[in-house]
This record gives structure tokens, C-alpha cells and sequence, in this order.
């Protein structure tokens, strides 16, 4: 006769908790500015044998103690590592221009500045969402804005990105009408926050949008494309 087997209850595992554990873990806490011309490279689809770079925004400290590469990538600033797209382009790694050296991970000096910054400057919890940091834009980032898919698109120049405590991240541009001084600095009343205000913001480098601002066809083709496939 077989021994009888005790009753055990089942662990019950809520993955949705979890699931919200594991991303507040890649909450960015911190950010700083790439002043020394480090890129990203890139590779797209239809040009295997071609490597692209892109020039760095800034270095992001994750509430796990990673640091990540940020790049304006198509409608948001975006984790270089998460650059995945056979059309668009995917990650290969970091480069610094004056070396030529490519390498897979972020610099140490830029971990051990984010590190520092975020134990001097921290910010207690709150159950609001408020704003952590702001940075300038000092690549000559520009937004395509449009608030309807039928309405006259904008272009407008980025002027900085603002850091909340969520680890959202959006940019800022200018109402230029109200704006009392130039040039247009960070903390100037003039400036709002991208997603606040329009439905679909598209970034770009500085050269593509003055191509669009010139209604360079090629570009206009491609833009058009772009828009499309992302509808």
C-alpha cells in the first residue's frame, strides 16, 4: 500500500509584480551629458558590410547600477543597446572617434560620474511624478511635431530633456513667442515639455532636418516612408 503524500500549497507567483519589479529596476535615476564626441554604432539590414555612428546625448544611471548610452532615436531617447530594427539600424557598440576604438560597454569614468552625482543629489520618493534633472541638447537635436495625422507637421529645435522621477524621459522645446531673451536657455518659461503638448514627436540629427527643412525629395520620400510604416 503506498504511503499517502502531505498536502503542500502552491506558491502563488504574481507576475505582474514581478514584472513591475524587474522594470523599476531599469528606472533611469540620473543623467549626464556626453561633451568628448563618443558615438554609437550602427549597422543597418541593407548594408551589412557598413558601420554608421551616431553621436551620444548622454550616459543614463539605472536604478539597478547599469549605465546605458542615449541616442534621439526616432520618437524618443532611446537606450543604444535597445536600437534593435533591421530598417532603422542595430546596436553595435560604443566608439570614441579619436582612438577609432569600438567597445561593447559604457566608459568607467562616465559610471563613477553618475554614481557620484546620484548619491550627492538624492531625491526622496514621493507618489507624485516630479522632475529629477534637466539637461541641454548639445547635438542639434530637432523634433518633427504633429498633433493629427492630417495637420501640418513642425519642426522645431530641441532646446534640453527633462529627467522625471519615473525615469521618463522627454524633451523640451520652445514656444519662440514667448520667449523674453535669447539664446533660449534651460529654465526659461518659454520652453514645455514635447509629449505634453503634441501627439507624435520624431527626432532627428541636425543635418536630416535641415534636409527636411529644405524639402530635400530623397529625404521627404524616406520621411514618408517612416511615418507610414509607424502608423
Amino acid at each position: 500500500m503506498g504511503a499517502s503524500l502531505s498536502p503542500r500549497s502552491a506558491q502563488v507567483i504574481d507576475l505582474e509584480t514581478v514584472r513591475q519589479r524587474q522594470q523599476a529596476q531599469k528606472c533611469l535615476v540620473r543623467l549626464a551629458p556626453e561633451l568628448d564626441g563618443l558615438e554609437m554604432v550602427y549597422q543597418l539590414a541593407a548594408s551589412p558590410d557598413t558601420y554608421y555612428g551616431m553621436p551620444i546625448l548622454a550616459w543614463g544611471l539605472r536604478e539597478d547600477g547599469s549605465v546605458i548610452g542615449l541616442v534621439p532615436w526616432m520618437e524618443t531617447l532611446a537606450a543604444c543597446h535597445d536600437v534593435n530594427s533591421q530598417e532603422n539600424g542595430y546596436f553595435v557598440g560604443y566608439r570614441d572617434p579619436e582612438t577609432e576604438e569600438i567597445f561593447d560597454t559604457p566608459p568607467d569614468h562616465k559610471y563613477h560620474e553618475l554614481v557620484a552625482a546620484a548619491d550627492y543629489f538624492d531625491y526622496e520618493a514621493s507618489g507624485e511624478v516630479t522632475l529629477i534633472q534637466q539637461i541641454p541638447d548639445t547635438l542639434g537635436t530637432h523634433a518633427l511635431c504633429m498633433n493629427h495625422p492630417n495637420s501640418p507637421w513642425h519642426m522645431k529645435p530641441v532646446y534640453g530633456w527633462r529627467l522625471y522621477s519615473d525615469g521618463s524621459l522627454d524633451a523640451l522645446l520652445a514656444n519662440e513667442q514667448k520667449a523674453k531673451m535669447t539664446p533660449i536657455l534651460l529654465g526659461d518659461k518659454c520652453l514645455y515639455s514635447a509629449h505634453a503638448r503634441h501627439k507624435t514627436v520624431y527626432f532627428f540629427q541636425r543635418h536630416i532636418a535641415n534636409r527636411i527643412l529644405e524639402e530635400d525629395p530623397a529625404t521627404l520620400d524616406a520621411l514618408a516612408m517612416m511615418v507610414v510604416a509607424s502608423d
